[in-house]
This record gives structure tokens, C-alpha cells and sequence, in this order.
């Protein structure tokens, strides 16, 4: 997919990532690299006495996923010019074996003081195997415009 610039979105519109299934290497990878070893994450007889009954992906792990499904679009490839926010939600827990996939809309735009760059914010989902959301909000991104306002 070519990248795209500010002016090519529109609210409403709406992009759907590959799926990716979540590995206990992924799980055991993120708690070295992240030094969070919490024990459900960490401990298969720990997690079994827990609400989940089993290991579940960090929480962190599933944002990083979003991003990594969600730049694989290649949407904003050279266009993006920062990452200014986001807000997120978390609804259910990823398990080990579970596909997830990112739902992104363009929930707002906004020019800003700079003809030569605009905001947009996206609404995302990502979901289960299950069509269940495990995480949501919204991300906002500084994009370069292919056309300047004048």
C-alpha cells in the first residue's frame, strides 16, 4: 500500500490489519525485555490459581502488538511525522494462543497553525479470535499534507 498523507483520509474511514497470533516466546521475550516478570505472566502454577486460570500476555505486550499490526499497513510510511498521544483502554486478557487483529478508524482530523501538516486520530480495536475487544482507544499522529490549505 502506498502511504498516505493527511489529505487522503477521511472520518469514517476504516482499515483492518493481518491477524497475529500471541506465542508464550512473545510473552517470555516481553518479560526479558521488559523486567516484568510478574508472575502471571511468568509462573504456569501461579496464573492456574488466578480469575484467568492460565498465563496471559502482559498488557503492555498487546499495545506493542497493535503497533507493530497496525505499521505493517504501511499507511503512514514517510508520512508521519510524530506520535503525539494516546489513550487506552484494556477489556479482556490476551492469552497465549490467541489471533488478534487490529480495527482502525479515522475518528477526527484537524488542521493545524502549519500548512504543511494535519492531526489525525484513530479509534482502534483490537480484537480476538473471538470478535471480542481485548484493547481499545485512540492514537494521534502528526502527518505530513500533500497540499498546502492556501
Amino acid at each position: 500500500m502506498n502511504p498516505s498523507y493527511f489529505d487522503d483520509f477521511h472520518v469514517g474511514q476504516e482499515f483492518i490489519t493481518k491477524a497475529r497470533t500471541v506465542t508464550e516466546a512473545d510473552v517470555v521475550n516481553f518479560a526479558a525485555l521488559s523486567w516484568d516478570t510478574n508472575q502471571l505472566h511468568t509462573d504456569v502454577e501461579y496464573a492456574k490459581k488466578t480469575i484467568f486460570g492460565e498465563r496471559i500476555a502482559h498488557g503492555m505486550l498487546g499495545i506493542v502488538i497493535h503497533s507493530g499490526l497496525s505499521q505493517m499497513l504501511g499507511l503512514m510510511e514517510g508520512t508521519i511525522l510524530a506520535f503525539l498521544e494516546m489513550t487506552w483502554k484494556f477489556h479482556l486478557p490476551i492469552k497465549i494462543g490467541d489471533t488478534v487483529h487490529v480495527v482502525q478508524r479515522v475518528k477526527e482530523m484537524r488542521e493545524t497553525s502549519q500548512d504543511d501538516r494535519g492531526v489525525v486520530i484513530f479509534e482502534k480495536e483490537l480484537m480476538n479470535q473471538n470478535a471480542e475487544i481485548v484493547q481499545s482507544g485512540t492514537t494521534t499522529v502528526l502527518l505530513v499534507r500533500k497540499r498546502s490549505k492556501s
